[in-house]
């Protein structure tokens, strides 16, 4: 990759102001190359320092400053499920999906290459991070449906939010690579229904998953997304009554 343009003047900084600076930079030429792509010299040229002040903060090279890129789009991408526990759980998501989805969008290239492992640079810490950001999206999701920090779910409930955070990676890598089609309003509205869909599906064979969607119903309103995905599937079963009937009944 090579830089255009007119780099900007250079300017004295405390030590954490251009720690903080450098990082950025990184992180937004990472978010739009792929990590492979971008050199010091870019990243240099970008923030408009020379190369031995980069490596002064880095010494370890670009490795280094990826990873402390990757630590802070770690750190951004955790607090996207961060919402307050009060209102209907699919609003809490809604408001949820959109901060992850608009990041997603922001950081296209980088996100792609993170996800999809194609990266050169990428290591067994550089993994460690994005499982982290995998289980603090999991911790969020289960705080949401009631369960405090230290109160671990049943298997089957963990299993159920794990398959739905590995569909919304899977979703978001193939609406980057399908040219952001659907629009994302719709992208999210999906991504609702999915988890709704397997917390239902969990519920008929799980005890506690069962209670948790009770409550959780109990909240929500009919006008709401599962009132509407509720009405979406009527016309689709509603003269398949012979599903109901019990195997052998008249």
């Amino acid at each position: 990759m090579s830089s255009s343009g007119t780099a900007p003047a250079y300017r004295r900084l405390s030590v954490d102001e251009r720690r903080t600076q450098l990082i950025g930079t990184a992180l937004g030429l990472f978010a739009h190359h792929p990590p492979e792509e971008v050199s010091l010299d870019d990243v240099a040229a970008t923030a408009g320092v020379s190369r031995p002040l980069v490596y002064r903060y880095f010494p370890g090279g670009k490795q280094q400053l990826y990873e402390a890129a990757l630590r802070s789009a770690a750190d951004e991408l955790e607090q996207c499920f961060a919402e307050p526990q009060t209102g209907p759980l699919t609003l809490r998501l809604v408001r949820a999906l959109d901060r992850y989805l608009a990041f997603v969008d922001g950081h296209d290239a980088g996100f792609m290459a993170l996800l999809q492992g194609g990266s050169v640079v990428q290591t067994s810490r550089t993994h460690a991070i994005v499982d982290e950001v995998r289980r603090a999206a999991a911790d969020q999701i289960l705080f949401h449906l009631g369960f405090q920090p230290g109160h671990e779910a049943g298997p089957r409930l963990r299993m159920t939010v794990s398959t739905w955070i590995t569909v919304v990676e899977a979703a978001s890598l193939m609406w980057l690579d399908e040219d952001k089609q659907p629009p994302v309003g719709e992208l999210r509205d999906w991504l609702l229904d999915h988890f709704v869909a397997l917390l239902m599906a969990s519920a008929t064979r799980d005890a506690e998953t069962a209670r948790i969607v009770r409550h959780a119903l109990d909240l929500e309103e009919g006008d709401g997304p599962v009132g509407e995905l509720a009405r979406r599937m009527l016309p689709v079963v509603g003269d398949k009554g012979h599903l109901l009937q019990p195997p052998g009944g008249l």
